[in-house]
C-alpha cells in the first residue's frame, strides 16, 4: 500500500464567474504540479467511483474521464456494481466496466493502467474485491473525494469534505490545472449531476461555492433544467407505487424524538420488482414532516441490512452510522450495512436514537 505523499484541503470560495480563479493553499499548489506532470503526456487511465454509485459517482467519474479524454488520455471507468438505469442518459456510460458484470475486464483495466482516479469513496473497502487490485497496483493513485477521514492508500489526495459533491472538487482540480475550457456542455452536464444529487437540489450540504460552480457550468452550456428533468422526472410507475407503500405501511413515527423509520422486506424487493436505484431518495420524504429531525430507512437485502440516515440542521447521522452500523458518510447524510435481521435493526435504531438526541418539548 503506498504512503500519503501529497495531502491536501483544497481552499478558496471566492471567484470572477467570467474568469475563475481558485485560491488554494500550498500544498494544493505542489499538488496539482505533481497532477500536471503525471497527465503531460497520454496515459491509461482508469477511473473509480464506489460500489452502488449515485449521481455524484456516476457524474465525477464521468465528467473526469470526458475531460481526460479530450486531453489525449486513454481512459475506463469501472464501476464496481451497475448504476441506476436513471442514469443511463449520461453521454458514454454504457462504455463504463461494471466489475459486478465482467470481473476479467476490470480487473485487467486496473492492472493495465498508469495512473488511477479514486472517486467520491474514501476507502478501499467501497469497491469491494477491486480493492486489492487497487492496493496492490503500481500505478499512481489519486483520491477526489469529500468524506471524512480518507485513509492513506493513493498517492496525491484532494480532500474536501466542506465540497457539497465530488463532481464540485472535479470542477475545481480541472480549473486549477487551467484547463476549464475543455469543459463542454457534456462534462459540465456530468458535473452537475453530482450538485444537484448529492445536494438534494440545492437544499443541503451548499456553500457559496457550490452555486458558482453551477453558475459556471449553465455559463458553459448546461442546461439544468433538462438535465433535473433527466433525473427526477423518468420514473417509472412502479416507483410511484413503491413510494406510496413505504409512506403507508411502511413507516413509523417516534413523536418524542422526531424521528422517522421506514422500512422494506425482502418480499417488498420482490413484489415491486426493485432493482437498484429504485428506492434512492425515498428516506428524505419523511424529513419533510415539521417535527422530523432524523430519517432512517432500513433495507432487507438478499445477504445484509443496509440503512439510509438523514438529518436536518446539527444531528450528525455520520457519527451514528459510524458508531452502530458498520458506515459513514456526511454529517446529513450516512449509511451503513449490518449483518442481521431486519427486525434487530430497527429495533436498534429506536434503542440508538435516544442517546443522541434530546427529547422533543
Amino acid at each position: 500500500m503506498n504512503s500519503r505523499a501529497n495531502s491536501c484541503v483544497i481552499h478558496g470560495n471566492n471567484f470572477d464567474i467570467s474568469n475563475i480563479l481558485l485560491t488554494f493553499a500550498p500544498v494544493m499548489t505542489e499538488s496539482i504540479s505533481q497532477l500536471k506532470q503525471i497527465l503531460a503526456f497520454p496515459r491509461q487511465i482508469v477511473i473509480i467511483a464506489h460500489r452502488n454509485p449515485d449521481g455524484d459517482a456516476i457524474g465525477s467519474s464521468m465528467g473526469l474521464a470526458s475531460f481526460l479524454e479530450k486531453t489525449g488520455h486513454n481512459v475506463k471507468v469501472v464501476f464496481p456494481s451497475d448504476y441506476p438505469q436513471s442514469y443511463k442518459f449520461i453521454k458514454g456510460i454504457e462504455k463504463a466496466v461494471v466489475f459486478d458484470n465482467d470481473q476479467a475486464a476490470a480487473r485487467k483495466a486496473v492492472d493495465d493502467s498508469d495512473v488511477i482516479f479514486c472517486l467520491d469513496f474514501n476507502g478501499l473497502d467501497r469497491i469491494d474485491k477491486l480493492g486489492e487490485n487497487v492496493q496492490f497496483s503500481k500505478a499512481k493513485k489519486i483520491l477526489i473525494d469529500h468524506h471524512l477521514d480518507p485513509e492513506p492508500f493513493t498517492d496525491i489526495e484532494f480532500s474536501e469534505t466542506e465540497s457539497s459533491s465530488t463532481c464540485e472538487l472535479v470542477f475545481k482540480v480541472i480549473d486549477e490545472l487551467g484547463e476549464r475550457h475543455k469543459i463542454d456542455p457534456d462534462t459540465g452536464e456530468c458535473l452537475f449531476t453530482g450538485l444537484i444529487t448529492d445536494t438534494g437540489s440545492f437544499r443541503y450540504g451548499t456553500r457559496p461555492y457550490t452555486y458558482e460552480v453551477a453558475a459556471s457550468l449553465k455559463q458553459l452550456g448546461v442546461d439544468d433544467y433538462k438535465l433535473a428533468d433527466k433525473i427526477f422526472n423518468s420514473q417509472k410507475e412502479k416507483h410511484l407505487r413503491l413510494l406510496g407503500h413505504c409512506l403507508a405501511n411502511r413507516m413509523e413515527i417516534i413523536q418524542d424524538y422526531g424521528v422517522g423509520i421506514m422500512w422494506l422486506t425482502r418480499k417488498d424487493y420482490t413484489d415491486f420488482d426493485i432493482q437498484r436505484g429504485d428506492t434512492e431518495g425515498i428516506v428524505n420524504y419523511m424529513l419533510m414532516m415539521e417535527n422530523i429531525r432524523v430519517a432512517a430507512f432500513v433495507l432487507e437485502q438478499p445477504s445484509i441490512i443496509k440503512i439510509s440516515l438523514r438529518s436536518k440542521g446539527d444531528i450528525s447521522v455520520q457519527e451514528i452510522a459510524q458508531k452502530y452500523f458498520n458506515g459513514g458518510g456526511h454529517k446529513n447524510a450516512a449509511g451503513g450495512g449490518v449483518y442481521a435481521s431486519l427486525q434487530d435493526i430497527i429495533e436498534k435504531v429506536k434503542k440508538v436514537m435516544p442517546v443522541h438526541l434530546d427529547r422533543l418539548v
